[in-house]
């Protein structure tokens, strides 16, 4: 399924392209440093850019990141994309950095489905404007190895084998799909404590006194029963919402299929085989990439922040937006400022009841602290070799929690037995090596004598770090695990903020009874009513995950149990991980306590869970308690997993089952006992918590090659639902008029084979004028469809109910949908409105409208748009769509006191004009009401940081600046921004 064999040199021939349309190369072309191309040894023919020659001392004194950078600058020089400037800027990065920017031509893109599917739906529109003009669509090809990981699709409509809820069928395509696949398995007389379908007699009792174990297995074989050995399928709750998953998301599954087919240099990986960081770690990870016998560094950008899980393997890569992402499948670079590089000296050990996650939030703790927002982090030091790849992996996909661009290991021995372990050739292994230290990119602990000179060095003891959670609303609040209990005492107390809920004092004592499934329980203020193991930060670490398995199997033995009304579930990440954790013989104990793999893919962390049931629901809300969710992912952010759960904590997987199990986090783990075995013994965190050596050893006994080879044959199979789902193969999509999630978006819809002189903005009214810090949030749809907004309108009128809207993120390869969620946020303040609210004025009629049906209003009577802003406009995370949103408006130019520069790239690569006012000039100075008409024209030859004039409807005359950068940007926006420019480029 899936071929290393693609990129660099179609890249290349692309590259060329697209430099020849702009004038600027000859026909025959030398990038400028091909002289230090090598042999890498005498006996081989693989070659690679001797980068060290160019710059020696200055080289060997760099980070090893920034040396990444300089190979990858030096490869791809052609003088326009990349100038020898650029090459020299990057080497003499000790002087120049954070002063200039830089390209970047990353080797390979990764998408997940929610922000890749706008990219691919781009791709298959454009297919179709270039044969409108006459031009081959089959040409129509991302330049660059892309991958697409199908892993935020899933829902958890089912766990504990039980039906909790009717699963919400999204955008009604069970409907469409009739009945339910013949795969699903049927509901079974359940005696594994209903958690499997073995049929022979088991009883919860055999699970105190029996420690067998799966036989070791390949993934695709049949599970035995640990006390029986007959055949189990896969767990029921996987195959449930899987089958939920693929009838929610047929449409959007049928696309990604054609697309696979039909474009050169794009691979899926399927729903139900991992997410997409796990799988990149995993399996498309390469290291060292090998194109046509040159050898060169892997490094990967993509839609996602926690990309930069691979920064641990000593791979280069972060999250971009969609447009970036773009950019680079179509050949071009990311920009980037020369960034500053943190040192980070691990010196120490850490204890042996600290896991990986416990120096995941020290060292996020640490690093929030110090500051090193917009930087690299680059770790060094004594204590790095004590961390295996997987805790390294943890700690680089924390990054974006504590704000650096990235979080580098450069590659060592420990990186190398690893890969050796997951099945790397040996051949491979030997060339990956020499190569790197050809290069000056291997880390060898015991030669200091090229120590890289940093920007800033901070130090942490690894001695120093406790066990901790964080929270209860932000990834960087790490509390000691023995400080729990007054912490939370201490945020009930607290002003409402950052960790405090006010509640009075009179009420923290408050008891709430419930019944459930024939029982009373207690709901008090701490009450854990999610706890959740989930993939996106540490299921690809097998000591945290076997440590919760040891501590279910001793709670479980002990006679401990989870409350039932608990919402427990456990995501892997991988089937890798569900692989481990049978073949150790602990899922059985997970499952006991009602942690039952409910599928492969993101779910708790971005809120995917199962709703809590009325008791729960209504007993938070009689009693206004601060109930808790507990999980070990990422983000933890205040009624990110269910708005009625208002604290919530991350923390490791051991700790995620032992919170379950004491049901609150109004515990002291040291004083106070979990529960009480069968004769009444209290049964403490301590009695039941796994030493070191135990999980090291079971570790070692079960995360073999197997594993990592029955993960490779998964993906390359791909699934029966996958395998046999109807997808067409033309060379042009098949677009369905009638489908509410994927639809021809109109960005080509007025494109010429050659394009038009800049023509002016003539009489704009202002459609929104925004104040400071306007986040990409606010413009960007994100979140829940709101039932009075114009796209629930649009999709009630194409007959769904309000149950089938699904989510923005699930419809964001429909541009219909994705227009009219653009400003809908109902935190926007727009000044013409007075409050916060999705709403402006058509000033034609006076009246107040949705921002969507204002801008219809306009667009039909043929009025441009511009919008005011005040500084920092679009800060925040890089999202396309509020740049394509803005623009399928009506939008024609932004004009704002300053903006996030990532993105003002993006207005201009949609093809709407970033104006700046004039230093100390704003619409207030100017004595703008923002209900006057503007108007301007561009100059015939427009260049960088131009001054135009714009005149008002009231007579008013002033400057602005045209905020382009380089004449890149300037070509891009004449041509109607990036996609417009490539169409025309293949036609």
């Amino acid at each position: 399924m899936y071929s290393q064999k693609v990129g660099c040199a179609y890249r290349i021939s692309f590259q060329t392209k697209v430099l020849t349309v702009l004038g600027v190369l000859p026909t025959h072309r030398r990038y400028a440093f091909e002289y230090l191309i090598e042999t890498l040894n005498d006996s081989s023919h693989k070659k690679f850019f001797n980068v060290p020659r160019l710059g020696g001392t200055k080289y060997d004194v760099l980070p090893y990141s920034i040396r990444v950078l300089l190979e990858a600058a030096v490869r791809n020089c052609d003088g326009f994309l990349m100038k020898k400037e650029d090459v020299m800027n990057i080497l003499d990065w000790k002087t120049k950095q954070s002063n200039v920017e830089v390209p970047f031509f990353p080797a390979r893109v990764l998408l997940q489905d929610f922000t890749g599917i706008p990219a691919m739906v781009d791709f298959a529109a454009m297919r179709e404007a270039v044969k409108t003009l006459g031009g081959d669509p089959k040409k129509v090809h991302p330049a660059c190895p892309t991958d697409l990981t199908v892993d935020h699709s899933l829902q958890i409509d089912f766990n504990k084998c039980a039906i909790q809820n009717a699963p919400n069928p999204g955008g009604g395509d069970l409907q469409k799909a009739g009945k339910l696949s013949p795969l699903r398995v049927q509901p079974k007389k359940l005696p594994c404590r209903g958690q499997t379908t073995c049929r022979g007699s088991c009883d919860s009792g055999e699970l105190g006194r029996n420690s067998g174990k799966f036989s070791s297995q390949i993934e695709n074989t049949p599970i035995l029963c640990p006390f029986h050995l007959q055949p189990v399928p896969e767990p029921e709750t996987v195959l449930k919402n899987q089958e939920v998953e693929f009838g929610r998301n047929r449409e959007r599954l049928q696309f990604f299929k054609w697309s696979s087919r039909v474009f050169k240099n794009v691979a899926v990986i399927p729903p139900g085989t991992g997410m997409a960081h796990q799988v990149n770690l995993e399996y498309l990870s390469r290291v060292v990439f090998e194109e046509k016998d040159l050898l060169f560094p892997d490094s990967v950008v993509g839609t996602d922040s926690h990309i930069t899980m691979v920064n641990g393997l000593g791979i280069l890569g972060w999250g971009v937006g969609g447009i970036e992402t773009e950019a680079v499948m179509l050949g071009l670079p990311v920009s980037l400022t020369l960034p500053e590089v943190v040192g980070c000296e691990l010196t120490g050990s850490s204890n042996p009841f600290v896991t990986s996650i416990d120096v995941v939030l020290g060292i996020t703790k640490h690093l929030r602290q110090v500051g090193v927002a917009g930087k690299f982090v680059e770790f060094f030091g004594s204590g790095v070799s004590q961390l295996s790849i997987v805790d390294r992996t943890t700690i680089a996909n924390m990054c974006p929690e504590y704000g650096a661009i990235l979080s580098f290991f450069p590659v060592d021995n420990v990186t190398l037995k690893h890969l050796e372990h997951t099945g790397f050739d040996k051949a491979k292994l030997e060339s990956m090596e020499a190569y790197l230290k050809a290069v000056k990119l291997f880390r060898n602990e015991q030669d200091n004598s090229g120590e890289p000179e940093y920007s800033q060095v901070i130090q942490i003891n690894l001695n120093s770090i406790v066990p901790s959670v964080s929270g209860p609303k932000r990834p960087q609040d790490r509390v000691a695990l023995t400080d729990m209990k007054s912490d939370f005492q201490a945020c009930l107390n607290e002003k409402v903020g950052f960790k405090g809920f006010q509640i009075a004092a009179e009420k923290q004592n408050d008891i709430v009874s419930i019944h459930y499934e024939g029982s009373e329980y207690k709901l008090a203020h701490g009450s854990v009513v999610i706890a959740a193991v989930i993939s996106c930060t540490n299921n690809c670490n097998p000591s945290v995950m076997l440590a919760a398995g040891l501590l279910a199997k001793k709670a479980v033995e002990a006679g401990l149990q989870v409350k039932p009304y608990i919402r427990t579930s456990l995501s892997p990440g991988s089937g890798m991980v569900t692989h481990y954790l049978s073949s150790s013989g602990v899922l059985p104990y997970l499952s006991k306590l009602g942690f039952e793999i409910i599928g492969y893919g993101c779910s708790t962390c971005v809120g995917n869970t199962a709703p809590l049931s009325e008791a729960v629901l209504n007993a938070v809300k009689q009693g206004d308690l601060v109930t808790c969710g507990v999980l070990s992912g990422n983000k933890n952010f205040e009624g990110r997993l269910c708005d009625c759960v208002r604290a919530n904590y991350l923390a490791s997987p051991p700790l995620v089952v032992a919170y379950a199990i004491a049901g609150t986090v109004n515990i002291d783990f040291q004083t106070e006992p979990l529960g009480t075995d069968p004769t009444g013994k209290n049964i403490y965190l301590h009695d039941i918590w796994p030493s070191r050596e135990e999980v090291h050893q079971i570790e070692e006994e079960h995360v073999v090659l197997s594993m990592f080879k029955a993960l490779k044959e998964k993906i390359e199979m791909g699934n029966k639902r996958w395998n046999s789902l109807e997808a067409p193969d033309s060379v042009l999509f098949p677009w369905d008029l009638k489908s509410t999630y994927i639809r021809c978006p109109s960005f080509f819809d007025k494109l010429t084979k050659e394009p038009v002189a800049l023509q002016p903005i003539e009489n704009a009214h202002v459609l929104l004028y925004l104040g400071d810090s306007v986040t990409t949030d606010h413009i960007s749809p994100a979140g829940s469809i709101a039932r009075s907004s114009a796209a629930a309108k649009y999709l009630t009128n194409r007959g769904l109910t309000p149950r089938e809207f699904n989510s923005y993120g699930a419809r964001r390869g429909n541009d219909a949908v994705m227009t009219r969620g653009t400003f809908a946020n109902i935190k926007l303040f727009n000044k013409f409105i007075g409050k916060p609210a999705p709403k402006t004025i058509h000033f034609p009629s006076g009246q107040t409208l949705d921002v969507f049906e204002a801008a219809e209003l306009y667009q039909k009577e043929g009025i441009p748009l511009i919008i005011l802003a005040g500084k920092k406009y679009g800060s925040g995370n890089s999202r396309d769509w509020a740049a394509k949103g803005p623009y399928l408006l009506g939008v024609k130019a932004v004009l704002a006191e300053s903006y996030e520069k990532i993105h003002k790239d993006h207005l201009i690569g949609i093809g709407i004009a970033p104006l700046q006012f004039l230093p100390g000039e704003s619409a207030d100075s100017l004595g703008l009401s923002g209900r006057e008409t503007f108007s301007l024209t561009f100059p015939e030859e427009l260049s960088p940081g131009v001054t135009l004039n714009i005149k008002t409807s009231t007579g008013k005359v002033f400057s602005v600046i045209a905020s382009f950068e380089n004449d890149v940007e300037i070509t891009l926006y004449k041509h109607g921004g990036l996609l417009n420019f490539v169409a025309r480029k293949f036609s």
